[in-house]
C-alpha cells in the first residue's frame, strides 16, 4: 500500500471514524496495509469537483452505500497536490 500512503503529506492524518486518527505517511502505510490485509476492498464512487481555495482543495466522493468521503489537499512546491487530512466515510 506504498502507492496509497505517497498520495499523503508526511505529517498527515486519517479520521477512520469511532475516535480513531491515524498520523504520517508511514503509520498510514501501516493502517492501508492491515484494511487490505483483512481482505477489504476500497469501493469506487462518484468523486466530486475539487473546491480549491489558493493552495487547498476539498475533495470528496459519493460511496455506492451512500456515505461520502472527505479529504483536504494541499497544493505542493511542484504543483502536485497531496492531502493532509482525510476522513473515510461519513455519513
Amino acid at each position: 500500500m506504498d502507492g496509497m500512503a505517497a498520495l499523503f503529506e508526511p505529517h498527515a492524518v486519517i479520521d477512520s471514524g469511532g475516535g480513531q486518527l491515524t498520523f504520517g505517511r508511514e503509520a498510514i502505510r501501516t493502517m492501508f496495509a492491515e484494511v487490505t490485509a483483512t481482505g477489504r476492498k476500497f469501493q469506487s464512487g462518484d468523486q466530486r469537483p475539487a473546491v480549491i481555495n489558493g493552495d487547498l482543495a476539498l475533495t470528496s466522493t459519493r460511496l455506492p452505500d451512500g456515505t461520502i468521503t472527505t479529504e483536504v489537499a494541499r497544493r505542493q512546491n511542484d504543483g502536485t497536490w497531496l492531502w493532509v487530512i482525510d476522513r473515510f466515510s461519513v455519513a
